[in-house]
Formats: C-alpha cells, sequence, structure tokens
C-alpha cells in the first residue's frame, strides 16, 4: 500500500502538541485546513482507542474512522470504516517525540489503497502525490497554529 509521511519540529511542549492534534470543534477548524467539520461518534465525549468519528473535508467528502491507538501524548492512529468509494482502505497515524522540554516533532502518515483494482497503478501515483501534497498543508498549518494567541491560550491548561 502507498505511504505519505510529513514531519515537523514545533516549539511547544508534546503536551500541547499532542492536544492540539486530537483537539475537536472551533479550535480544530481554527488549524485545520482540511476539516470542515468533525465529530465523535455513538455518545463519546473524547477520543480513545474504538471511538470512532465522522469527518467533512474542505473538498466534500465524508469518512467515518475509528481510533486503533490512542496512546497521549505519543501516539494516534485511525482506521477508516466507512468512506469515499475510491478508497478501499485507508488509515492515517500521529507520532509525537520530544525534542527538550519545549520542543517536539510531530510525524504524521497515511497509508492507502485505491480500488478500483486495475485502476490501482494510476490512482496510487495520484494519491500520493495529492495525498503527500495534503499532509504537508496541514502539517505546516498545524505547527503555524502554535504562533497563534488564541491556540496558545487554549493550550495553556493542557
Amino acid at each position: 500500500m502507498p505511504r505519505v509521511e510529513s514531519t515537523v519540529t514545533i516549539d511547544a511542549p508534546i503536551t500541547q502538541v499532542f492536544t492540539l492534534s486530537q483537539s475537536q470543534g472551533e479550535l480544530r477548524y481554527r488549524w485545520d485546513p482540511f476539516v470542515r467539520s468533525q465529530e465523535l461518534l455513538d455518545g463519546a465525549d473524547v477520543p480513545d482507542k474504538g471511538v470512532r468519528t465522522l469527518t467533512r473535508s474542505r473538498h466534500g467528502l465524508r469518512m467515518v474512522s475509528e481510533y486503533q491507538s490512542y496512546r497521549p501524548p505519543s501516539q494516534v492512529g485511525m482506521k477508516m470504516v466507512e468512506g469515499p468509494w475510491f478508497f478501499e482502505n485507508f488509515a492515517g497515524g500521529w507520532s509525537f517525540k520530544p525534542d527538550g522540554e519545549e520542543r517536539t516533532t510531530a510525524t504524521w502518515r497515511y497509508v492507502f489503497s485505491c480500488r478500483p483494482a486495475w485502476l490501482r497503478p494510476v490512482a496510487h501515483r495520484i494519491g500520493t502525490w495529492y495525498l503527500g501534497r495534503d499532509i504537508d498543508r496541514r502539517l505546516a498549518a498545524f505547527a503555524a497554529a502554535f504562533g497563534d494567541p488564541e491556540v496558545r491560550a487554549a493550550l495553556a491548561d493542557e
């Protein structure tokens, strides 16, 4: 399966970086250029292993994902359980490593497989390019959010 990955170092403690990565509502919409709306499903109030989320992208796509792992403040993994017709499989992982007390290295990964099978050679090349561009934009916006005073204030209690 194709894999795309992006890494950035952020001048913030790992707990704040992890918290922002899993933010919901207005805080999420403030930094994430991909998400138009996102909600936890099945009555869940907080993310955790087994919790499902419904995400609508700014592109108009809809995906239900399920947390496969949730290990604050170092790692999150999700997989698609329902989504756009052209994805046979889709999963994402986010990992965070401290680089001193006030710096964190964040790495985001996507793995995916497209359908129909006969179109995969082309679809995987296009998907790798497009999702690579998308993950770079998301991670750059995520890192830039730490320069936003309102985001910093929201995270100050973390």
